[in-house]
């Protein structure tokens, strides 16, 4: 073996020669500040910079009857999960059947998002006549746009922004319906939107006055919500208390009674003698149940009983007990 490969690397004495520390004759040199995304070749931000300077220049173009997406040539950001799902943009309604529920109920909205090259289905066909009509603009879109769009919901090529939900104030849901007696449903900790819509659904069905959330971890009115809700949310108002606690004890000073449904408590829902007074319902979160502070604030605390090991989720449990309120109030 030649001695020559290793003359620079070991002393005479065949033992390794100390390092310089990047401060000999080819000390090393820094490449210098980091360059912003919009310049590093191959990042996405610097596709997307591409993409806008490209679509500049050539003007776009725009399809007839549709209003051209301003941002239809950037390519689309695929959700962190790479997964397709429910979706988590707030301000968008996914799916035909929900877009067109949202459109029947006159949701407040800004765009419908259409793709192009749909099969024929007359839901949208109805859904782009009652955009037209409401004066909402009609905007095509591709694949991967209504992908971002939607944060990854299942769009069905049809999407519709909405505005920003106005929520009410928590007095306002005592008034409800002229000579109805008042029924409200509170949620203590339940966080997914989808809950949400659906219990706003159960109380549009049985004549409840609306849905009562904690302002901060709730389920707020997102598009999840408005999915579940089938457009019961454009006709079931919500409101947000800055602390549901004091928001009940408030309820109670204004003659209503607050009754908490746990999956633990002593007597059943079916002999709930206040059913027929003015009353908040208290649904608390699947597994975790009431907090200490809102069972406190409880004139009653009832189960639902079931017969499995299962336990019922928010939504769920609010229907079960919205329609055994409306049976004791028909029947009293």
């Amino acid at each position: 073996m030649s001695g020559k490969s290793g003359k620079g690397n070991v002393s005479k004495s065949g033992k390794p020669r100390p390092g310089t520390g990047g401060y000999g004759r080819r000390k090393l040199e820094g490449k210098g500040p980091t360059p912003p995304a919009e310049k590093r070749t191959g990042h996405p931000a610097q596709r997307r910079a591409a993409a806008a300077a490209a679509a500049a220049r050539s003007g776009g173009s725009r399809s007839p009857g549709f209003l051209a997406d301003e941002s239809s040539n950037a390519p689309a950001r695929r959700p962190a999960s790479g997964a397709r799902g429910a979706g988590n943009a707030a301000e968008m309604v996914a799916g035909r059947n929900a877009v067109l529920e949202a459109l029947r109920e006159s949701v407040p909205a800004t765009a419908l998002h259409v793709g192009p090259r749909l099969d024929a289905d007359e839901r949208i066909g109805e859904a782009v006549k009652l955009a037209a009509d409401r004066g909402i603009p009609v905007v095509e879109a591709g694949r991967s746009e209504l992908d971002r769009l939607t944060g990854g919901a299942v769009h069905q090529g049809l999407a519709l922004r909405v505005r920003p939900y106005s929520y009410a104030h928590a007095d306002d849901l005592i008034e409800g319906r002229a000579g109805a007696v008042p029924l409200i449903v509170a949620l203590d900790g339940v966080t997914d939107p989808r809950n949400l819509g659906a219990v706003a659904r159960s109380v549009a069905a049985f004549g409840g006055n609306g849905v009562l959330v904690p302002a901060r971890r709730s389920a707020g009115v997102t598009a999840g919500a408005w999915k579940a809700s089938a457009g019961a949310l454009a006709r079931v108002p919500v409101a947000q208390a800055p602390n549901l606690a004091s928001a009940l004890a408030g309820y109670a000073r204004a003659g209503l009674f607050i009754v908490g449904l746990d999956a633990d408590a002593d007597s059943d829902l079916a002999g709930l003698s206040l059913a027929t007074s003015p009353l908040v319902l208290v649904v608390g979160a699947e597994g975790k149940g009431l907090s200490r502070l809102v069972r406190q604030h409880c004139d009653a605390v009832v189960k639902i009983p079931i017969t499995g090991a299962e336990s019922l989720n928010a939504s769920v449990a609010a229907g079960i007990a919205l329609y055994q309120v409306a049976q004791s109030r028909a029947g009293a």
